[in-house]
């Protein structure tokens, strides 16, 4: 027997048509022999409307009592699904993450599930009843409401098509697939076919917010096939999938711009053994996540440090660095939150050269600077200065040829 898990976005499930249009599209399935999970968000806005609430309350809440309150706007999606289902004349049941046993660890507003137990998805399912689950949250082992970060029902539904080795997982949503770049900043950006998981890991971990990062590793480490749909019409989306040989023909298959990092720099920072361990370790205690690092070469027994982070830890890992610089004894620290970070991706990379030397020359040809250079095997980014972003991301766009069918 198929098992098809399906993911509703917030604008999927917005308002009453939008509901029961996603509903038809879970009994479509269902009436066609297969199993159906549904995995919902949040109607619309609502997170954020939770979020002003709350910082209206108070201007410093605690993280606990933030997922006990966001956690009830997929409470809602969850039991309306199901209401839809229902009116339309099928059975269907609605469960929150406690509910079906999703266990994560204790880090409030971005905890990391940690197990999960199906019994009763599978229970139901057995019924012949399309089972509805509530994204993005689950609890921790004192049995408190956790919510998964931004994007965290994409991890749900992952998990769960994962844990039952569901044939897909059906992510739906506002856009129609994958594209090279962002449309509505790239008017020639096409949609690709299908994309491997290492490519829209780096792709998402750089700024693209199709599908969440933490849902891809999933995928990728339980090769569960994802498609992203959208909840507008019928159309093919994009298959994401393990590598394939014909994959590394497309050196570059992606650039995309991220402008939610900050940079910081450590000022004459000594440079001796176990100076960067110290920083580092610091904003580790403090689940600051990191992204590039650049030390420069030493000058009179000082280097900077500089390194990004997301700009939401920004005020966070500040603090942090304040009180690490006292105890490595530097001279300064310095932020820029009006930075953005420009990106290309492609598995092509591993087997082609000159891809450096293209993405920096078409940057040169816009006069636009760059502050940081990092690469992986498949991924070379950059920090630029934030209000050039746009151009440098049509840049790199046209010079890779990005809008030529596959």
């Amino acid at each position: 027997m198929k098992i098809i898990v399906q993911k509703f976005g917030g604008t999927s499930v917005a308002d009453v048509s939008r509901m029961k249009s996603a509903a038809k599209r879970a009994i479509d399935v269902h009436t066609s022999g297969s199993k159906v999970i549904v995995v919902v968000s949040a109607r619309g806005r609502m997170t954020d409307e939770l979020l002003e609430l709350a910082y209206e309350i108070n201007d410093n809440p605690s993280t606990r009592e933030l997922d006990m309150l966001l956690s009830t706007g997929e409470q809602m999606s969850s039991a309306l699904m199901a209401m839809a289902i229902h009116s339309l004349g099928y059975p269907a049941v609605s469960f929150v993450g406690r509910q079906v046993g999703i266990t994560t660890d204790s880090f409030h507003t971005k905890a990391r599930i940690v197990d999960i137990n199906a019994d009763r998805i599978i229970e139901e399912l057995s019924k012949n009843k399309i089972v509805v689950v509530a994204g993005y949250q689950g609890v921790d082992k004192n049995d408190n409401i956790t919510t998964l970060g931004r994007g965290g029902s994409d991890t749900s539904a992952v998990a769960l098509a994962a844990l039952l080795k569901a044939d897909i997982c059906d992510i739906y949503t506002d856009v129609d697939g994958i594209y090279t770049a962002d449309p509505r900043i790239v008017p020639k950006a096409r949609k690709r076919n299908k994309i491997s998981y290492d490519e829209i890991l780096e792709l998402a971990s750089m700024g693209a917010q199709v599908v969440h990062v933490r849902a891809v590793e999933f995928a990728k480490k339980y090769n569960v096939p994802i498609q992203v749909r959208s909840s507008f019409n019928n159309d093919k989306g994009t298959l994401i999938c393990k590598e394939v040989s014909e994959m590394e023909n497309i050196v570059v298959s992606g650039a995309t711009i991220t402008k939610n990092e900050a940079k910081i720099t450590i000022i004459g920072v000594p440079d001796k053994p176990g100076q960067a361990a110290k920083i580092f370790q610091e904003l580790a205690k403090e689940n600051i996540n990191v992204d590039m690092i650049i030390q420069n070469i030493s000058a009179h027994g000082l280097a900077d440090v500089t390194f990004t982070v997301l700009k939401d830890d920004l005020p966070l890992a500040l603090d942090t660095t304040e009180r690490i610089k006292r105890e490595i004894k530097a001279k300064e620290i310095v932020a820029d939150d009006k930075i953005a970070k420009l990106s290309v991706v492609g598995i092509g990379m591993r087997t082609h050269c000159g891809i450096a030397e293209k993405m920096f020359c078409a940057l040169s040809d816009e006069k636009i600077n760059i502050q940081m250079i990092s690469t992986s095997e498949i991924k070379i980014s950059c920090v630029i200065e934030e209000n050039q972003a746009e151009k440098a991301l049509n840049a790199v766009h046209s010079a890779f040829e990005l809008n030529k069918e596959e």
